[in-house]
């Protein structure tokens, strides 16, 4: 029981001396605080922008195996008027009759091309493709249907239109069944689906650029190939020039998740003849994944490591604090020494009023930082709408973030400012305690 009542004189004459000088105390708890939540704002930051990534690869299909053709240096293309290179359909063909493990293959072939009607007209992407592309790519239909089976055999002139396309084109009308048309090839398409919106995934690694859905028309492949071809013609100052390419992208789903290293290693191998032309490149979401997941652990120690030296910092200042106290009350120690204070009562009232100050920095900071993707994504909008320019050209993963808090992070934070408390008051109270009570008594 004596125990308890001494330990609670201490606290209570502890608490009274931090009221004693409330600004230096709240300049204290101030450091500490800044500290604890910058662990836990710099953690949820790093690790929204982790489960973004990840979440960006993921939406390729852990599953899926995409091969994409890239255009080659222009060393390697020579002069020729006509560049030919990239995927071709035989390739296609090879690889699904040669890999067992593929379950799915669905080819694509991309153009850029102007889309109009009546007075509305876009700057689009052309798509030409399979209906398995729509499952492959998790596009959803909004109105109509999407591509069958029976319009890409018999070469259909039907098309599915993302939803900004049809925006755009039919702003005050329903375009289910209405004809588009194509100026440069001549072409009407008559829609019969428009999609729901679907987001844009990120860029990965330099052969895999960011897939823009918004400007998106559909066709059946076999109809595009059928009027407009594999080549594809521009006039660019006066010089008649050319590209050749049967198909932009092959996604390939094979049976299981352990199935996409070995099948991948096979489609590599397949298409080695492309090495030399570096047309060709293999992108495998699951190695990404695996990356990605890797590399959140490598950053969320690095974030953790920049958000310590916040906690040093404020530790550092309730040393410099506490030192300055023991210098201010050295003829008050004097003075308890004197009336029969032992060694213990003074470290102990010193230990106490610095990790006072750093229990309730701690607390404030986890607070504050539980509040992080509030902020975050205030501050965020608030900036799109000063600055919209300079926000726009920032990665779509970084803009569509949520910061997320690392459960983890709360008692860690909490516990090592308790431990900063403890660690940087040790050195004061030893001081105090050592003083030599008669010349404290004399101290002015």
């Amino acid at each position: 029981m004596g125990m308890i009542s001494g330990l609670w004189r201490t606290m209570t004459l502890g608490t009274k001396s931090l009221l004693l000088h409330p600004m230096r105390s709240a300049l204290t708890v101030l450091g500490i605080f800044i500290g604890v939540a910058s662990v836990i704002w710099l953690l949820a930051i790093g690790e929204g922008i982790s489960l973004e990534a990840q979440r960006q690869i993921a939406s390729l299909g852990a599953q899926n195996i995409i091969v994409r053709t890239v255009k080659p240096p222009a060393e390697i293309l020579g002069n020729a008027r006509v560049a030919s290179y990239g995927l071709r359909t035989e390739e296609f063909d090879m690889l699904v009759e040669t890999i067992p493990q593929i379950a799915r293959a669905v080819p694509i072939r991309e153009i850029k091309r102007m889309i109009s009607y009546g007075p509305n007209d876009i700057d689009g992407r052309l798509v030409g493709s399979t209906p398995d592309y729509f499952q492959a790519t998790k596009l959803e239909v909004d109105r109509g249907r999407i591509l069958n089976a029976a319009d890409v055999e018999k070469r259909l002139d039907f098309c599915v239109l993302s939803k900004e396309v049809a925006q755009v084109l039919f702003p005050y009308q329903d375009p289910i069944g209405r004809r588009i048309f194509l100026p440069e090839h001549f072409d009407f398409y008559e829609v019969v689906g428009v999609l729901k919106h679907r987001t844009a995934t990120a860029a990965i690694g330099g052969s895999f650029a960011a897939q823009d859905f918004t400007k998106d028309v559909y066709i059946p492949l076999t109809t595009m190939n059928l009027r407009i071809g594999s080549l594809v013609m521009s006039n660019r100052g006066g010089n008649l020039s050319g590209e050749e390419v049967e198909l932009n992208q092959i996604t390939l789903r094979v049976h299981r998740t352990e199935d996409v290293i070995p099948a991948s290693q096979l489609i590599k191998d397949a298409l080695r003849a492309h090495d030399k032309t570096m047309d060709v490149d293999t992108v495998v979401p699951l190695e990404l994944l695996e990356q990605a997941k890797t590399t959140r652990l490598m950053f969320m120690v690095f974030m953790g490591l920049i958000a310590a030296v916040s906690l040093l910092v404020g530790g550092i200042g309730i040393m410099n604090i506490m030192l300055a106290t023991v210098t201010e009350r050295t003829r008050e120690i004097g003075i308890r020494r004197a009336l029969g204070a032992r060694r213990t009562n003074i470290i102990s009232q010193f230990l106490v009023e610095t990790i006072t100050l750093s229990v309730i920095g701690g607390i404030v900071g986890v607070i504050v930082g539980l509040l992080c993707p509030f902020f975050i994504v205030l501050g965020r909008d608030g900036l799109v709408k000063l600055l919209p320019e300079q926000m726009a050209v920032l990665p779509a993963n970084v803009m569509e973030m949520e910061p997320t808090i690392v459960p983890i992070s709360i008692p860690i934070a909490f516990g090592i400012s308790v431990l900063v408390g403890i660690v940087f008051g040790i050195y004061p109270a030893i001081r105090a305690a050592r003083m030599d009570p008669i010349e404290a008594l004399r101290h002015e």
